[in-house]
């Protein structure tokens, strides 16, 4: 497994926002320009360039615990790709707190789980945000949503995304529960989303060895919440 710790992008976090609306996380679309969009654009360039000899297309995000913004840069970075003119799907897979649908603003009535259940199809379910970026939510909530995504169904589902689009990003639970090294299996890559004030190197160290025990390609950590400096706010990167 790559060492992780050899390729961090670092993420710097706006200020003075309104933490009760969720779309304003999605600063690649409303704020474009600002040092937390230009970090997005650098992890996109490091998954064009760094990995070129082979490149991953299914590509999991996870975290070590919620709310270290693995959602928010799974959404910053299908942005990015389509804004690049890739083909990109992301897949609401956290099923216990789904956040997508909010960030982008759309429904949450029909999703994934009505895909893998058999009830829609996938033409049904997505979304198209902006151009070149479909989304699929989670869907409706269930009682024992791991059972679900553990089911054939959804390495099945994954195998007939992957002709379809350039990059299909999967916002999977944080790595301690049991749905996100499913869903890291079954990926050819996995972003560990890190919070700069809040991850401790313990809990890190413990999910990265239950993604290894699941044979996960772990192609870097993303760290949100960083600022370098008090005069200096732009995120920097060390990816190889």
């Amino acid at each position: 497994m790559t060492d992780p710790q050899s390729k961090t992008l670092a993420v710097s976090s706006p200020k003075h926002r309104r933490r009760d609306d969720a779309t304003l996380d999605l600063v690649t679309v409303y704020d474009p320009t600002g040092a937390a969009s230009d970090a997005y654009r650098m992890l996109r360039t490091n998954l064009f360039y760094a990995l070129i000899d082979s490149p991953p297309k299914i590509i999991v995000l996870t975290s070590v615990s919620f709310g270290e913004g693995k959602s928010t840069t799974a959404a910053n970075l299908g942005v990015t790709l389509a804004q690049a003119d890739k083909n990109v799907l992301i897949l609401d897979c956290d099923l216990r707190r789904p956040r997508l649908h909010s960030m982008f603003d759309v429904s949450n009535t029909n999703g994934l789980v009505d895909i893998l259940s058999g009830g829609s199809r996938v033409e049904e379910v997505w979304r198209e945000p902006i151009p070149g970026l479909k989304l699929i939510c989670a869907g409706p909530s269930l009682p024992n949503p791991a059972e679900l995504l553990s089911s054939r169904r959804l390495a099945e589902f994954l195998a007939e995304m992957r002709p379809r689009f350039d990059y299909v990003l999967v916002d999977a639970p944080p790595v301690g529960v049991s749905d996100s090294v499913v869903l890291a299996a079954n990926g050819d890559g996995v972003l560990l989303v890190l919070d700069s004030q809040r991850t401790r190197k313990g809990p890190m160290r413990q999910a990265l060895r239950s993604l290894q025990g699941v044979g996960a390609n772990v192609l870097g950590t993303v760290m949100n919440s960083f600022e370098v400096s008090r005069r200096k706010t732009t995120p920097y990167s060390n990816l190889h």
